[in-house]
């Protein structure tokens, strides 16, 4: 075999199948939380956005543009690598949402 090879081997009998995801958000009570984690990021500060009913993809698109920072969307949470997070809260409340900061 060569170094390249990618031969892996199972002990499991037959075809083995991803089970599928569920893709339903969470039941939310209508207020969008936003937090502050460093847990598991070496010290560095992000916000964490819960509640949004749908498209959190455009949220996090529009709140990445309108701060200069990045961001992903991961299991209907969206995450901003900023720690402001009285712009962010500015922000969702000119979009018609109703904002708590929640955490300290």
């Amino acid at each position: 075999m060569t170094k390249e090879s990618k031969l892996v081997y199972s002990t499991e009998v037959g075809r083995v199948k991803e089970e599928p995801e569920s893709k339903e958000a969470p039941p939310s009570d209508g207020v969008v939380r936003i937090l502050r984690e460093t847990k598991g990021r070496k010290g560095k500060g992000v916000s964490l956005i819960t509640g949004i009913p749908d498209n959190h993809k455009d949220i996090a698109k529009f709140l990445k543009q309108k701060l200069g920072v990045g961001g992903a969307v991961k299991d209907f949470t969206i995450e901003m690598q900023t720690d402001d997070r009285e712009k962010i809260k500015v922000l969702l409340e000119s979009k018609g949402y109703i904002v708590k900061i929640a955490g300290g």
